[in-house]
């Protein structure tokens, strides 16, 4: 041991062991390697079973169209198929989205403020890590899962489907004249007349819509502080570098605001206002950014004016260019 490291306090002491800053920062660096690889294989896997979906798709509509004998039933009992494989894909989703999560807790809230001196890691990053190891929560409801795949792959598979299946029925075995004769021609033998099926995959078609709109329509609910980053309702992530509203009060608005825009690429919105005590006039800037960048915008603002007074508060619902929703890349 050398005597610098033996100097080094240690910050975790267990038994004999101890773990001093730097092997901290070893631990955390094989912890990320960790989690990108889990993150990747999980990543391939969701290339796989749409793989199998997109194969079973062609080899049917293969066999359908290439007699008009065929049975046309085929065709549904592939689409069933395929919305099963969407379902796996919504859990493979679902794990994908969990490691995809520490990876970002790592990467914003331990990695990032490296880069960007003073070194000071976003506030409760720790805990959310810490958090999610103990207690792993899928981040992503899988009924929201769902319909990211949905969205993302299976609604083009789906739509060639049925159009594929409408047309089996329109020129097989001979071309039909009227749409009547097509919603006769899709009876499944003599138990299940042609109006009940047709119906029946017209609902399910519906359904698979109104999952997509759902998930637009229904928004992360924010209650308080979410534990660990993950909301209480629904188990949804906020970003990893979860939006910050800053609220500055100070006399060098000219200052701060081009260095904020500068260094932190962040927009600042500056408005006039009077402090009701003092009846003093003062500028009032408001800049949304990311938990990573508070420790930057503290330094910022405490050399351009020391005087000046700070309010950090979490953004709940923010939108707009540099701001995006919550959504692993797949």
């Amino acid at each position: 041991m050398t005597a610098t490291k033996a100097t080094r306090k240690p910050i975790w002491q267990y038994g004999d062991c101890e773990l001093n800053d730097r092997d901290f920062a070893m631990a955390m660096v094989h912890l990320y390697r960790a989690e990108v690889t889990r993150a990747n294989v999980w990543r391939n896997r969701l290339d796989t079973t749409t793989n199998w979906a997109v194969v079973t798709v062609g080899a049917a509509l293969t066999f359908v169209f290439s007699s008009p004998t065929n049975p046309h039933f085929i065709v549904l009992l592939v689409l069933l198929l395929v919305l099963t494989f969407m379902l796996i894909e919504a859990r493979r989703y679902s794990y994908y989205a969990l490691w995809y999560h520490r990876v970002r807790l790592l990467e914003t809230g331990f990695l990032s403020p490296m880069i960007v001196p003073p070194y000071a890691p976003a506030e409760h990053w720790g805990e959310a890590l810490a958090d999610t190891l103990r207690h792993p929560t899928f981040p992503i409801p899988r009924w929201r899962a769902a319909a990211n795949r949905y969205r993302r792959n299976y609604v083009w598979l789906v739509s060639l489907l049925l159009i594929s299946w409408f047309l089996k029925l329109s020129i097989h075995p001979i071309t039909a004249l009227r749409l009547h004769q097509v919603v006769d021609r899709a009876a499944i033998g003599a138990w299940v007349p042609g109006g009940w099926v047709v119906g029946i995959v017209a609902f399910i078609y519906v359904a698979l819509l109104g999952l997509i709109i759902a998930m637009y329509a229904i928004p992360y609910q924010q209650e308080g502080r979410p534990r660990a980053y993950f909301t209480p309702l629904e188990g949804e992530p906020l970003k990893a570098d979860e939006a910050q509203m800053a609220i500055i009060v100070t006399n060098r608005r000219d200052e701060i605001s081009a260095r904020l825009m500068q260094e932190l690429q962040r927009g600042v919105t500056a408005v006039r206002g009077t402090g009701m005590y003092t009846g003093t006039a003062r500028d009032v800037l408001f800049c949304a950014l990311s938990r990573a960048q508070e420790a930057q915008l503290r330094t910022i603002v405490t050399e351009s004016d020391p005087t000046s007074f700070v309010i950090l508060t979490g953004a709940r619902d923010l939108r707009g260019r540099g701001f995006v929703p919550t959504e692993p890349p797949s």
